[in-house]
């Protein structure tokens, strides 16, 4: 029985950016929009804050799916880049999962279009072969909340882990004092309410 609560450690986690393409973005409606980039982005900063091993991958980019939004290629200029050719399981590219088994973690922080798709089959298959697996739930988008509620349901069955990005930060960072101004800005750039209570706090630590 696996233990009931696996944390997540900075040490030992990568994260998987699946399908986050134009097209593809289109077809999510269990967010809106703008909320949904937002919270993409958040997931890729924090990924860039923590210093972790990220992998960005599409799904045939030249059909209808389309191109892999740009913000994400402009967070990670270096981060391995895997335009899959059709295969509809990351996992089942073999340049993917190269990338994936060269990190070296044991931990996966998943997130992406279409929840029960391009975030569950490889959820799915890296719990298999025993990688601890996170889904972030909030950076994952599909049609709706049937489809999305079938998907959670079936990989938490399998042993992944639900969180949100504001979770994985947290989880992440373990203590304040680690680095408040860092942790700060970077809920803030992402949280309207959150920057309102940076301000304050900077306000009072200045006075």
């Amino acid at each position: 029985m696996n233990p009931s609560y696996i944390r997540l450690d900075k040490n030992d986690a990568a994260v998987l950016l699946v399908d986050h393409q134009a097209g593809l973005l289109s077809l999510v409606r269990d967010f809106e929009p703008d909320t949904f980039t937002n919270n993409v982005l958040a997931l890729a900063d924090s990924a860039k804050y923590f210093g972790l091993p990220t992998i960005l991958t599409t799904s045939f980019e030249d059909g209808p799916n389309g191109p892999l939004m740009p913000q994400l290629k402009e967070t990670f200029p270096d981060a391995p880049y895997i335009a899959r050719p059709g295969q509809i399981n990351a996992w089942d590219n073999e340049e993917f999962l190269k990338a994936v088994k060269e990190t070296g973690k044991k931990q996966l922080i998943i997130a992406g279009v279409v929840t029960e798709v391009c975030v569950a089959f490889p959820a799915l298959s890296a719990l298999e072969e025993g990688y601890e697996v996170f889904v972030v739930t909030d950076a994952s988008g599909t049609f709706n909340e049937i489809t999305r509620h079938s998907a959670w349901q079936r990989m938490q069955a399998a042993g992944a882990q639900l969180m949100t990005w504001f979770g994985v930060a947290c989880e992440l960072h373990r203590d304040w004092r680690n680095d408040v101004e860092g942790l700060g800005a970077l809920f803030a750039g992402h949280i309207p309410d959150y920057r309102n209570l940076i301000t304050s706090y900077s306000a009072n630590q200045e006075g």
